[in-house]
């Protein structure tokens, strides 16, 4: 029996090893960067280890997640690209003017290839990647094409553990990125929590909203990972009861997050009116309850257990509807705000229903039957015309592509003339380092710069350390193959750390051609200039100020937001549809309010950017998600009306609103009478009348900010251009 019970201890913790994603993803890296480092060895050629463990992690830096077929596809695409890059990069090496004229043109080319999609962007990504690794080595070997043979080696080799990886564990990566959407919605709902606080302030209430949509842009992220992973398993194997049921965990998810982000009343107000009442206290704790509903809903996914719904939902919602009938008894309050609490009370009660039942076979229905093509839009390339539009929408200075295609071109190109100029030792870090801290942005690309610095200062003196204190080439062979692992671990977290350890790498495999020890010094010298040559970049070629960005961004949040509810007006019209075009509007509408809200964030760290017109900025933040909750009230609740009154009234609102937003117009008299039309209503209506209510309601919110929204949105859009053409005319 002992022998037994260890047995069974063994494979349980076995098991819940491989549930691991960081710990099955470092064991592949261990594996990859342990052939490289110690084949070489045994076999008494040390020097292989340079380009092949290059090769590894310009690899791993273009691995993409993609059903079987497709993945051997990108993986020849990478080898032929790299063998390519390597080779042109040896040939042309003796020829500066050929050499330069070929680097900048590879460059455009290579950065405008990521036009066409993820996978080319990634694949590119690691040719340029591969490009500057080839300079760094393009001394260690006499025959031309063994640098870039080792190095496409070690990226098969890398190739080779991944799709092995894949192999054994075939839903992983979709099951991760679908936990990862179920947590990021357990934060949103604790966030949305907050804006029940009877004790909020305008200044909490602000900053309480402000946290709210940086947190929808995480969970908009991961929802948009999540879509492109499934939309490529789908296209694999339509049939696929896995990929089917994560399908329907992603719808589920989205419908969750659109009743969530919903407001069907006035935060501020809210909490002023019913401060001295239970009530606040009751909605809050649901919806934190909510929120760690979907934390427990993720850890099941994560580790394929059975999700239980937390039994003290039914008592909560029970003491909850027996608060919101003693308001309503009380005769107290203002009926129009107790029907507002009651449309919130039914759309927590739909998500609960939809966490309880997420999991039975009820549920989760299985149509084999139905293309991926009515469920998911799919945006990968669809033939020649399709590669040519694409590419001819980003040859344009308005491309933010196109403007950090040229900008790092350049970048490299004065970094390259530098080099060759000064003769500067090791000068090709210039260059990596150039690489790999210029991003789009300014603020990305200061970030990374601070971090870059840092990282590899502290890369150099611990890697003194390693040298001094470790002079076995077995010690740093095995140090070697620990650094490269933590590199991977941490360059998505941590970049200063992932820096700091791809440093020691690159100090270990120096050190294999006896140079480490006086490749240290010139590591953090060309650190320094590459990082002011990508500063320089950011800063004065193409500059793309986010702020400079801001009045388009607004703008197609604005049109996405019309678009957004003029489909949930129709479905009033013709009934309840969940289709692939309302999935389509709704996935647009946060999208580009989280672009907003993602943008607008960033906007303390540019410079030259107003003070007042940043809090206008933030302001616009606030009331741009908040108007969007409200058009999300009204498409949770949707479901086809034939009181003709009521839909005049919306076809009539909807007109109203997209003349305010997007033609700057603001219909005074109409929108008068449109909110008279509505008190009316609203103080008239039958009880029996419920979803006229609900309709009612989230008009009268949005006529209440929609002055204000406009205004905004003209005030920043106008200060911008006056702004643009003043550094235009410097």
């Amino acid at each position: 029996m002992d022998k037994d019970s260890t047995l069974n201890t063994w494979l349980t913790q076995l098991r819940k090893a491989t549930y691991n994603t960081t710990f099955m993803y470092n064991l592949r890296m261990i594996i990859a960067f342990s052939g490289t480092a110690f084949v070489p060895y045994f076999l008494g050629h040390q020097l292989m280890t340079i380009p092949l463990t290059l090769g590894v992690v310009a690899a791993g830096l273009s691995d993409i997640d993609d059903r079987f077929s497709v993945r051997i596809m990108n993986l020849i695409y990478t080898y032929v690209g790299f063998f390519i890059t390597a080779a042109s990069i040896q040939f042309l090496f003796p020829y500066p003017f050929l050499f330069a004229i070929g680097l900048i043109l590879s460059c455009i080319g290579w950065i405008l290839l990521g036009s066409l999609g993820r996978r080319y962007a990634t694949i590119s990504y690691g040719c340029l990647v591969i490009s500057v690794y080839s300079m760094l080595g393009v001394h260690l070997f006499e025959e031309w094409y063994a640098q870039a043979v080792l190095l496409v080696t070690g990226a098969m080799w890398y190739g080779i553990i991944s799709t092995i990886s894949f192999l054994l564990f075939p839903v992983r990566q979709v099951q991760d990125k679908l936990s990862q959407c179920y947590s990021a919605l357990g934060n949103f709902l604790f966030s949305k929590s907050n804006l029940f606080d009877v004790d909020m302030t305008p200044d909490s209430y602000q900053q309480s909203m402000i946290s709210l949509s940086l947190e929808n842009v995480q969970l908009i992220t991961f929802f948009n990972d999540m879509k492109t992973a499934l939309l490529t398993r789908l296209k694999g194997d339509r049939g696929q009861k896995d990929t089917r049921r994560s399908l329907q965990y992603y719808f589920v998810a989205q419908d969750i997050h659109e009743r969530a982000d919903s407001a069907h009343i006035d935060y501020q107000k809210l909490a002023k009116m019913f401060e001295h009442s239970d009530i606040l206290f009751r909605f809050q704790r649901i919806l934190s309850l909510q929120g760690k509903a979907c934390k427990d809903l993720s850890d099941s996914i994560l580790h394929l257990s059975t999700y239980q719904h937390n039994s003290r939902f039914e008592h909560s919602f029970k003491n909850l509807r027996h608060s919101l009938e003693k308001l309503k008894d009380e005769q107290s309050y203002d009926q129009i705000w107790i029907n507002a609490l009651f449309s919130l009370y039914q759309n927590l009660k739909s998500i609960d229903a939809q966490l309880r039942n997420v999991e039975t076979e009820q549920h989760i229905k299985l149509d084999k039957n139905k293309n991926f093509e009515t469920q998911l839009k799919d945006d990968d390339l669809k033939g020649w015309d399709d590669i040519i539009i694409r590419i001819k929408q980003n040859l344009t200075p308005e491309s933010v592509l196109f403007r950090h295609a040229i900008r790092v071109s350049i970048v490299l190109l004065i970094g390259y003339i530098f080099v060759q100029v000064s003769q500067i030792e090791y000068g090709y870090w210039v260059l990596l380092t150039a690489l790999f801290v210029s991003q789009p942005n300014f603020n990305a690309t200061k970030r990374r710069l601070r971090l870059r610095i840092l990282g590899t200062l502290g890369g150099i003196i611990l890697g003194y350390a390693v040298l001094y204190f470790v002079p076995s080439i077995e010690g740093q062979l095995l140090l070697l193959v620990i650094s490269g692992v933590l590199f991977f671990d941490l360059r998505s977290k941590q970049y200063a750390q992932a820096t700091a350890f791809i440093t020691i790498m690159a100090l270990i495999n120096f050190n294999l051609d006896g140079l480490g020890f006086e490749a240290a010094v010139p590591r953090m010298v060309d650190t320094i200039i590459g990082c002011a040559l990508a500063w320089f970049g950011v800063s004065f070629i193409f500059p793309d100020w986010k702020f400079r960005r801001l009045p388009r961004t607004i703008t197609r949040s604005l049109e996405a937001q019309c678009n957004y509810l003029s489909e949930v007006v129709m479905q009033y019209h013709q009934g309840r549809n969940n289709g692939l075009n309302y999935r389509i509007v709704r996935r647009a509408a946060h999208n580009t309010d989280a672009e907003v809200a993602s943008l607008i964030s960033t906007l303390a760290t540019e410079p030259d950017f107003d003070p007042t017109q940043k809090a206008l900025a933030f302001e616009f933040l606030c009331l741009n998600h908040t108007f969007i909750s409200y058009i999300a009230a009204l498409g949770a609740h949707r479901e086809q009306i034939h009181d003709a009154e009521i839909l005049a009234l919306l076809d009539q609102a909807l007109d109203d609103i997209k003349g305010a937003l997007l033609g700057d117009e603001m219909p005074d008299l109409s929108t008068h009478n449109m909110l008279q039309t509505i008190r009316t209503r609203l103080n008239s209506t039958d009880e029996d009348s419920s979803k006229a209510l609900i309709i009612l309601q989230q008009l009268s919110l949005m006529f209440s900010i929609l002055k204000r929204l406009s205004t905004l949105k003209q005030s920043l859009s106008h200060d911008r251009d006056d702004q643009s053409t003043e550094l235009a005319s410097l």
